[in-house]
């Protein structure tokens, strides 16, 4: 089931794997692996030294993104998550360890960030028309953004201990800003518990490197610069990944224009408008993908130098932020996001 609203706009701000060439460092064979999943598509790159079976892994890689999206997916109305916000308030929910470590991480995303990410912003994104419902592309009345407000609100679910969740109020839970992310942590984590440490894991642009390439190097990847057009794949920074993630959040690919203003889907939870601050991307390394995946979309959200400010504050953490005034396109990074940049 699909995470996102279409296949084609999934991956906010683009992604290149860069190959290795020459003869491998490594005693093994790289291998990949691809699909589709969350309405976008995967790739897995990994080198094993052992005799494996492709088609096997091939299974093991696509019954566990099934599962999580059995999970996770606001599409499927019989997922957990879609059982979960049908609950009755008050009403506690014994949940599975997917749901339960994404939902530790998405409280941890909201407290940090003051609440600009926000995993019940369903009621706003649907409103201006960028969500499960049909697009609408007009400004909603100031009235039904007040009313879309009064049901929003990550707070109103209390997290208890063994794996139990409650809703406080009447909200709707979806957690497709961080789901990708989870996704690839969950892959990158059966991969090396198996054995294999040198990985590549992709969905739809976010990522993560573990162990080295075929050469012995870390892995490499290219951000590209935040265009909205397609057929613009310039390359805007490589980024070398150790045992690290990456993910980007972007507001460019995504949006409706009005009397030439533009509309981006990225809403800001507590003013229940689009973001409007030339934000344009925002890309975060981190050791989880799933909290790079969420933090991403925070920062686009918040005001820069407090966004650059709370990365600097997190440890293994760093940002690039593009803002775009005019033709121009600015750059704001954390303290040592340059480490990982390939000169």
């Amino acid at each position: 089931m699909k995470f996102t609203k279409t296949i084609i706009f999934c991956i906010c701000l683009s992604i290149f794997i860069f190959h290795s060439k020459g003869l491998a460092a490594h005693f093994g064979q790289e291998f990949t692996l691809s699909g589709k999943t969350m309405g976008t598509f995967y790739t897995i790159k990994f080198i094993s030294s052992k005799k494996i079976s492709l088609s096997l892994w091939q299974a093991r890689v696509d019954k566990r993104l099934k599962d999580i999206n059995k999970k996770l997916s606001v599409y499927d109305p019989k997922s957990e998550l879609s059982l979960f916000n049908d609950q009755k308030i008050g009403t506690p929910v014994k949940v599975s360890s997917d749901f339960y470590d994404t939902m530790l991480t998405a409280k941890k995303l909201y407290d940090m960030t003051d609440g600009s990410w926000d995993g019940t912003v369903k009621p706003l994104v649907d409103l201006w028309g960028f969500g499960t419902k049909k697009s609408i592309h007009t400004i909603p009345e100031a009235d039904k953004i007040a009313l879309a407000l009064s049901k929003t609100g990550f707070h109103h679910i209390d997290i208890k201990g063994q794996q139990t969740l409650l809703k406080t109020a009447d909200i709707t839970l979806d957690l497709g800003s961080i789901a990708k992310g989870y996704g690839v942590d969950a892959l990158a984590r059966l991969f090396t518990s198996s054995g294999i440490h040198d990985v590549l894991v992709e969905i739809g642009g976010e990522l993560y490197g573990s162990g080295t390439n075929k050469k012995g190097k870390p892995w490499s990847v290219g951000i590209s610069e935040p265009d909205k057009q397609f057929s613009n794949q310039n390359l805007f920074k490589i980024i070398r990944l150790n045992n690290h993630a990456i993910a980007t959040s972007g507001n460019y690919r995504i949006f409706f224009e009005i009397n030439k203003k533009t509309y981006s889907h990225i809403i800001d939870p507590k003013t229940g408008f689009p973001v409007d601050n030339n934000i344009v991307s925002a890309s975060v390394i981190s050791k989880d993908c799933t909290f790079a995946d969420g933090l991403a979309t925070a920062l686009i959200v918040m005001d820069v130098q407090k966004a650059i400010a709370l990365v600097n504050s997190l440890e293994d953490t760093e940002c690039l932020i593009i803002q775009k005034k005019a033709t121009q396109f600015i750059s704001h990074t954390s303290d040592n996001f340059d480490r990982f940049v390939v000169k």
